[in-house]
């Protein structure tokens, strides 16, 4: 295997840094800011793990003498080596132990919003601990929550949408007794609608969409008496998600979204008076919708998720007596 560029370019940079008549502090400083390039704007995995040796390098150079720097090479760390793909239990576990180690170090010594978003990322790396019984959902939730005194969405409105869409999704995943099934997901239902409250389609247009759009899911799967009105609520978030998201400018999230709606389509009566009349024109809209996803995510190679929208145009297909 020939070292890519990148390989080569770190040796000869860590060398150069090596011989440096630059200062220690001056040098980790080097060391950070490379490994941010890479982090940032990754070609390959193997960007994120010479990301990850620049940070580990950069943490060494630190000894007792620079804690502030010393934190931010281990939350740089832990912030890497999350996102590397397939990331296994032992990176997370990892990354989960950086920021415990670093962020009370932050807390002392470093801006408020340096600090958040630390907590921010804490809070992701539990929530993809959760599956694995190695951290708790409601320390994610707190991470989030903390980072929110901070990102307020007069002055952050893009962290505040993210972070309010991770309560929501960690609220989801939460496992309950079938009884507060509802406490669970109407809390999530609550979660997107607090945010939906400063988050607007003029000013904010990606982040109403993606709010818009995972609102709509959890109505739509929402335990309840009244299954049909919240998939009538879950359509009109939909449809203003699609006020924003369409095929030629964003076209993996409107196929997302175009199914989502299928499916709550595909349960919707077309008389919602006469239930019992079926609803064979919301099948056919359903239809529509899914052949529509199912292409665009086949010309972008979305194997997984084509092979979903397949399953479902098929289950539209049986119910509509077509190719019987």
């Amino acid at each position: 295997m020939t070292p890519s560029i990148t390989d080569s370019a770190v040796k000869a940079a860590i060398a150069a840094i090596a011989s440096e008549s630059a200062t220690t502090a001056e040098k980790i400083q080097m060391l950070i800011e490379m490994a941010q390039g890479f982090q940032k704007k990754p070609k390959t995995a193997q960007d994120l793990r010479n990301a990850v040796s620049l940070y580990y390098r950069a943490y060494e150079l630190c000894g007792e003498e620079y804690p502030l720097l010393k934190a931010r090479a281990q939350i740089g760390m832990a912030g890497t080596l999350q996102t590397i793909p397939d990331a296994g239990t032992q990176l997370l576990m990892q990354a989960k132990v950086g920021y415990e180690e670093a962020l009370p170090t932050l807390q002392k010594l470093a801006s408020s919003e340096e600090v958040a978003e630390a907590q921010m990322n804490f809070g992701l790396a539990l929530q993809s601990l959760v599956p694995f019984n190695l951290a708790r959902i409601t320390d994610s939730i707190q991470a989030y929550h903390e980072a929110l005194r901070v990102f307020t969405w007069e002055d952050y409105p893009q962290e505040y949408a993210i972070l309010y869409n991770n309560i929501a999704i960690a609220y989801l995943s939460m496992p309950m007794a079938s009884e507060r099934e509802y406490l669970r997901q109407g809390l999530a239902v609550q979660s997107f609608e607090v945010a939906l409250k400063h988050i607007n389609l003029i000013d904010h247009p990606r982040e109403y969409a993606m709010l818009q759009n995972n609102l709509g899911n959890a109505l739509q799967y929402l335990v309840s008496s009244h299954p049909v009105e919240n998939n009538l609520r879950a359509i009109a978030a939909y449809d203003e998600a699609l006020k924003v998201r369409n095929p030629r400018d964003t076209p993996l999230e409107y196929a997302n979204t175009i199914s989502n709606k299928a499916n709550a389509l595909f349960n919707l009566p077309d008389n919602l008076e006469k239930p019992e009349a079926g609803n064979s024109k919301n099948l056919l809209k359903a239809h529509t919708y899914y052949q529509q996803a199912w292409e665009i995510f086949t010309q972008h190679q979305q194997m997984e998720q084509a092979e979903v929208v397949s399953q479902a145009i098929q289950d539209v297909e049986a119910e509509m007596g077509i190719g019987e």
